[in-house]
């Protein structure tokens, strides 16, 4: 399965977004950057869904755009006008060439949601390889209004518990991509999280 960072020459703050070419050739999150259209454009004609971990602005800004073009279907966790189909915890679907696993995967964002295959995770902002603040392993925010600590490192758990064996392949909401041991990134995230100190020094997290 091929993976393409379309957002991946910003100018503007964005989330990654990820185009997943396949079978069911899917953008995994559509970012906050104009340019991602042209960008998706270069890779293909159309796409057949999108998915959404979560409905930050930074994720979902772009969305309408992309749905006027595209015309795909749009999966997500919680309610949005332009959801085709809902995400239930423990349903499959789609991405690529392989079928991946919802994980509900709060904290960050009420509505999060993480996509799981034999080989691959997106993990949005629950779980990232490197963001500034952490290499090898960091986690969302959780100092903003609504967020919680406490349940993000029940969620970054549970997806330890449902990561199988020999994933290589993790595309995150933020920083690089990353191939090798994956649940070795994810476990580092935990014990960092686990510290409950604020991942940013001049926040209160």
């Amino acid at each position: 399965m091929a993976v393409h960072h379309v957002t991946e020459n910003a100018e503007t703050f964005t989330c990654n977004a990820f185009l997943a070419v396949g079978a069911e050739t899917t953008l995994v999150d559509v970012g906050a950057w104009s340019g991602v259209i042209d960008e998706i454009r270069t890779i293909t004609n159309g796409i057949d869904a999108v998915v959404v971990t979560h409905q930050h602005s930074d994720h979902v800004s772009q969305l309408e755009a992309v749905v006027d073009v595209f015309d795909p279907d749009v999966y997500a966790y919680d309610d949005h006008p332009l959801r085709t189909h809902s995400l239930e915890d423990g349903e499959t679907v789609p991405i690529g060439d392989e079928t991946f696993e919802v994980v509900y995967t709060p904290g960050h964002a009420d509505d999060h949601v993480s996509f799981v295959s034999e080989t691959t995770l997106f993990s949005g902002d629950v779980v990232v390889h490197d963001d500034g603040a952490f290499d090898y392993g960091s986690f969302g925010r959780t100092d903003m209004a609504g967020q919680s600590r406490e349940r993000l490192i029940e969620s970054i758990e549970t997806l330890l518990e449902r990561l199988p064996d020999g994933v290589e392949h993790m595309y995150s909401g933020h920083g690089s991509v990353f191939h090798g041991d994956v649940d070795d990134v994810v476990t580092t995230a935990l014990e960092r999280a686990e510290k409950r100190e604020p991942k940013y020094p001049d926040k209160t997290d």
